[in-house]
């Protein structure tokens, strides 16, 4: 637990400090055949770097580089098509002037993404795979932290809580323990609640509210909502439909004391926290 609730509000990830004082935009690159026109390696690593340095025009604090779906009943994808996918997008945007993430629980896939340089890892297993922690921690990387109840293959098929907070809670302090005790810093640390990984609408709502209550284990929170079936629900609405309420969603999420939002929709999205921060440090 950090004294008095205090935040490390300085993140350091591999060659950046980034400054969480105010709320900013990690952006969403998938470099996955049913994200981008079907075709060669090069045409999708193509589209993949094209829409990335958009992104970083319309405010991307982050890109987040991911070559392997973990949408609820994606097929895993292997390891070699997985290098294959991201390896060339990540050495292509190495000056594009902002921290890049790969999105990955692989640790084969973390090791080659550091060494093509990377500045974060953002794993949906937090770190859990056998020497993932170790390769994370002997790197200068910053790492997402992220809770997940079950596999992508089997997480929506009947997500269980008694208490959905403390339950998150618990395995991200457990999480945040052993990245410590493995040699990784605070300040290169970030935690996500992983919303829809695990979790029914109700939880997804809950976890929301009471997002603050993850404050009090003194790391920054990143939390992705974006276009996600949980906002379909909420407003009736199909996944290209979600811009709307994909933005309310990240300035709740602001509100609520998230330091990172998880986006597709970068401008938007940048537009609309600017309100948020004036509004907080006012």
């Amino acid at each position: 637990m950090a004294p008095d609730g205090f935040i490390c509000m300085n993140f350091l990830c591999g060659r950046f400090q980034l400054d969480l004082s105010a709320p900013r935009v990690m952006g969403i690159v998938n470099v996955t055949p049913d994200s981008f026109s079907d075709g060669g390696k090069f045409n999708r690593s193509d589209k993949a770097i094209a829409h990335a340095m958009q992104l970083v025009e319309e405010g991307a604090d982050i890109l987040d580089i991911g070559g392997e779906s973990t949408r609820p009943g994606a097929t895993p994808v292997p390891l070699e098509e997985e290098l294959k996918r991201v390896l060339p997008v990540i050495k292509a945007l190495a000056q594009a002037g902002v921290p890049l993430s790969i999105d990955t629980y692989k640790p084969e896939v973390m090791r080659a993404a550091i060494d093509s340089g990377v500045d974060m890892v953002n794993d949906v297993r937090a770190l859990q795979a056998p020497n993932a922690m170790e390769i994370v921690a002997k790197s200068h990387v910053g790492v997402c932290l992220m809770h997940m109840q079950g596999l992508p293959q089997n997480m929506q098929v009947d997500p269980q809580y008694a208490d959905v907070v403390l339950e998150v809670m618990e395995f991200l302090a457990a999480r945040l323990q052993a990245a410590e005790a493995a040699g990784i810093s605070r300040n290169r640390l970030l935690l996500d609640p992983g919303f829809g990984f695990g979790k029914r609408t109700a939880h997804n709502l809950t976890l929301l509210n009471h997002l603050s209550s993850l404050q009090s284990l003194g790391i920054p929170l990143l939390v992705g909502l974006s276009r996600k079936s949980v906002l379909g629900e909420v407003a009736g609405l199909d996944v290209d439909e979600r811009l709307h309420a994909s933005i309310a969603a990240s300035v709740l999420s602001a509100i609520k004391g998230a330091n990172i939002v998880r986006v597709h929709d970068v401008k938007p999205t940048v537009d609309a926290l600017k309100v948020v921060a004036a509004v907080m440090h006012h």
